[in-house]
């Protein structure tokens, strides 16, 4: 290589700096105040309109991602177009969540490393954490976060990060530190969904819903606002509401979600779900089968196959149930991501019990949150391992996170326990919380709970 090339990298990159900060400054200044909670919705337009500036976005988008993979085809290292190719990649896995983008992201960021280190090219550092991250390599994604931290001193987003990847890691003190010195280097977007997700694992749906709120309310006051990102928080804010029951509102907000940024693949299935909560299972069909149009995630072709099941549809129960296990052997990638998934599926449906639990157990051993947790008591349960379940549900419910499934899990667990007034009360619980927190797995709920009322 040109032994002169570093030093251009430099100057080019101290260059990009200056343009980063001139687009920051515009894009971010309305940080400096929030707007009404209340305002969680794009302007008003018609129907067209907003399909019609939609399209545009995405138009935009995608002639960027041909300008850059130009550049990056004419020269490879050019650590630049590395860097704002593989941005513009990792946007598409959470438009879409497409993992050939995730694949592309990452290798676009190795080779912009490669070519400019880490400590002259905080850029790429931050956007290998969010791929690590994202392919749920959450022990690296946590140790670079921690280095950005050092080495981009004062800045918000780094601690933001360290905070992701402790909670995904089960270590919540440490995420709530790492928010907490976010939330004193400054607020916005970043911070309030942070925020939000730790009150929601806290058991605090309403505060969480709050923190979504403030988000969108900061997205809103942006030059250009960003629809992918408003969606989201209107679908999690959606999520605050599905998870206490509030179905008629967590379908408005699911509905606003999918008016700022059409077929959100996420908020499809959730809009599925509430419609399936609220009886409309036709509807919730036709949802379900749109978000697996889009991506076939094991959770929603599992949920996909239930719903075919409640109506009539075995055989079309039966191939669902069968593209869950076909999608684990597609490649090492989706194994890696989706291995929780599969454990809660094959749990769910009295398959492969055993697998199931060396499944959950395996990704427990790093991953130690409390839906891992969850995941390895409810797979013990099936494989007959009652001690380890008791354990695990123990600190599945140790934050007092509110969710009818692990209350309904507890139950379960009790009742194979030989505790009945433990599981009349979880079982209880999850039913009054949520009282069509899945179709399958809530009419099992009440067909348990009649049978130790019968007993009593």
């Amino acid at each position: 290589m040109d032994n002169t090339k570093p030093g251009m990298y430099k100057l080019q990159a101290t260059l990009m700096l200056i343009a980063m900060i001139a687009v920051f400054s515009l894009v971010f200044r309305a940080y400096g105040h929030l707007r009404s909670a209340s305002a969680t919705r794009l302007p008003a337009q018609s129907a067209s309109a907003s399909v019609t500036s939609f399209a545009a976005q995405q138009r935009d988008d995608r002639e960027t991602a041909r300008f850059l993979a130009a550049r990056v085809e004419r020269d490879p290292q050019d650590m630049i177009a590395d860097n704002m190719l593989a941005g513009l990649y990792l946007q598409k896995v959470r438009e879409t969540g497409s993992l050939d983008y995730l694949v592309r992201a990452e290798r676009l960021v190795h080779t912009s490393l490669a070519s400019v280190p880490a400590v002259e090219n905080l850029s790429g550092l931050a956007l290998l954490t969010r791929t690590q991250f994202m392919a749920h390599q959450w022990t690296a994604a946590r140790d670079n976060a921690r280095r950005m931290t050092m080495l981009d001193a004062g800045k918000s987003e780094p601690y933001g990060m360290l905070g992701d990847a402790q909670m995904e890691l089960g270590n919540y003190d440490k995420a709530e530190a790492a928010f907490q010195t976010m939330t004193s280097l400054g607020g916005g977007i970043g911070t309030e969904t942070r925020l939000g997700g730790y009150a929601l694992i806290n058991g605090a749906p309403r505060t969480a819903r709050k923190h979504y709120s403030h988000a969108v309310s900061y997205a809103l006051d942006m030059p250009i606002p960003p629809r992918e990102t408003i969606a989201w928080c209107q679908w999690r804010m959606g999520e605050t509401e599905f998870l206490v029951g509030h179905y008629a509102d967590a379908e408005n907000d699911y509905r606003d979600a999918l008016s700022s940024f059409p077929n959100y693949y996420l908020v499809l299935a959730s809009l599925g779900r509430v419609r399936a909560a609220r009886g409309d299972l036709s509807d919730a069909i036709r949802d379900y089968e749109q978000a697996v149009s889009i991506i076939p995630y094991p959770t929603f072709v599992g949920a996909l196959g239930d719903l075919y099941q409640l109506t009539g549809r075995p055989q079309d129960a039966a191939a669902q149930y069968a593209l869950v296990s076909q999608i684990s052997r597609l490649s090492k990638l989706n194994g890696e991501l989706y291995n929780r998934q599969y454990a809660l599926f094959y749990a769910d449906h009295d398959l492969k019990p055993q697998e199931a639990y060396a499944e959950a157990s395996r990704e427990y051993a790093v991953r130690r949150d409390i839906y891992g947790a969850d995941a390895v008591a409810w797979t013990a349960l099936k494989a007959g391992k009652l001690a380890v379940a008791r354990v695990r549900i123990k600190e599945a419910l140790r934050l007092g996170t509110q969710d009818a499934m692990l209350f309904y899990h507890a139950g379960m667990i009790s009742r194979a326990s030989g505790d009945t007034a433990g599981a009349k009360a979880f079982l209880a619980r999850a039913l009054a919380l949520n009282p069509q927190f899945d179709p399958l797995q809530s009419r099992r709920a009440r067909q348990a709970l009649a049978g130790l009322s019968a007993k009593a």
